[in-house]
């Protein structure tokens, strides 16, 4: 029985471990997305490039709408994970995965859109830069978050206990919230700053 104890112990400790790891990436994230933003204000402020104004490409609306839409379904999977309902949560995992790839496609869209109007990465408007800095960042944790909702949905498709489950899934729901939520800062600071 005291080995047993032990074993719970140390699985909720390595969890507090895993959730606390999370939780600092996800502000070094945010620090990292504040200090782009610094610097893309101070840089604008400058007035360098004044008067050139970049109008946004309509995909980033459309991939706005993905990622909420996707942030609704991995939330609706989470709470079906909690009531163990395995088959909805494949289900919702499977549509946050193609809202997810939807939202990424779009974003390449955008990139297309952009460069078609003659904004590339390198260019003299520097400001017009930072919009592939901050979507390129962006779309490199959306890899990343593909990837976890990948091993959730690996997760919730072999045997494993329900309370794994569930706090894979918790973590991978913490994850893609915040991607979500990160999307709309950027989205509405690059509209706010055109």
């Amino acid at each position: 029985m005291e080995n047993k104890e032990l074993v719970i112990a140390d699985l909720l400790r390595t969890r507090k471990a895993k959730k606390f790891s999370l939780w600092l990436g996800l502000i070094g994230m945010f620090m990292m997305f504040a200090a782009l933003s610094s610097g893309f204000i101070v840089y604008t402020a400058s007035g360098v490039d004044k008067g050139i104004k970049t109008i946004l490409p309509q995909a980033f609306i459309y991939s706005t709408v993905a990622i909420i839409l996707s942030s609704v379904a991995m939330h609706l999977a989470f709470q079906a994970a909690k009531s163990g309902n395995l088959a909805r949560q494949k289900l919702l995992l499977l549509f946050t995965l193609v809202l997810g790839l939807v939202f990424f496609a779009l974003q390449l869209n955008a990139w297309g859109i952009l460069a078609e109007r003659g904004i590339y990465f390198i260019n003299n408007n520097a400001s017009q830069s930072f919009i592939y800095i901050f979507t390129g960042l962006h779309l490199a944790h959306i890899i990343a978050g593909i990837i976890v909702l990948l091993r959730c949905y690996i997760g919730a498709a072999k045997p494993i206990a329900h309370d794994h489950n569930v706090f894979r899934m918790d973590l991978g729901a913490i994850f893609w919230h915040f991607l979500d939520l990160l999307w709309i800062y950027i989205y509405v600071f690059l509209l706010l700053n055109q």
